[in-house]
């Protein structure tokens, strides 16, 4: 966690009051900083923590929500946590989000890995969850460009995790910069009732 920050959607570092515990994976990525936390270590708990657990392992071959042993075990982390995250990669398909939308909205974070610098897939993710109703904190991680902070803002996004090493990189123009960059940024509202996204009217009939 000391070589990340995390900065909210004003770009003020907000690590240090950062509550979740992501839960360890073969596949977690480092990215994603939040303390970490073993399923054995979470249900030996006396305590209920925030816990970030990956949503690709709770889905079945169709994208659905998976059931038996899965479903099971999901269920247990559930009683044993206070509130619950999801972390997801940006090359997850977005429009499958469409069918979880009731499941999505239970979760109060959903922090999207950005694996590869090139990848601007982030953008739609993002974007989707806002237009299927999710109203919960997103968070982007990985490797995106500080120049698209603020249209990530735009599309929803409240928050950032950023390495040691790129904000220092950063600070040399001002952080501040990449969020303020747009005159406008994401205030709450449907990302489908932004200007950006907002759909071409029908022509009128003379």
């Amino acid at each position: 966690m000391a070589n990340h920050h995390i900065l909210d959607s004003h770009g003020v570092d907000i690590g240090s009051q950062d509550t979740w515990h992501v839960l360890i994976t073969d596949a977690l990525p480092e990215s994603i900083v939040s303390t970490n936390i073993t399923l054995l270590e979470l249900l030996q708990k006396q305590e209920k923590p925030d816990v970030i657990v990956p949503l690709v392992d709770l889905l079945d071959t169709t994208g659905a929500q998976a059931g038996g042993l899965i479903k099971e075990v999901y269920e247990l982390i559930v009683q044993h946590s206070s509130r619950l995250g999801l972390w997801v990669t940006a090359d997850t398909d977005a429009d499958a989000l469409e069918g979880l939308s009731e499941f999505l909205s239970t979760h109060a974070l959903i922090v999207i890995d950005v694996p590869k610098f090139a990848d601007g897939r982030h953008f739609s993710f993002a974007r989707t969850l806002r237009q299927i109703g999710y109203t919960g904190e997103i968070r982007v991680a990985g490797a995106f460009g500080r120049d698209q902070i603020a249209y990530m803002l735009r599309t929803g996004v409240d928050s950032f995790v950023l390495s040691e090493h790129d904000l220092e990189a950063d600070s040399k123009f001002g952080i501040e910069q990449a969020f303020t960059a747009l005159a406008s940024s994401y205030d709450g509202r449907s990302a489908s009732d932004l200007p950006m996204f907002a759909q071409p009217s029908e022509p009128s009939v003379a």
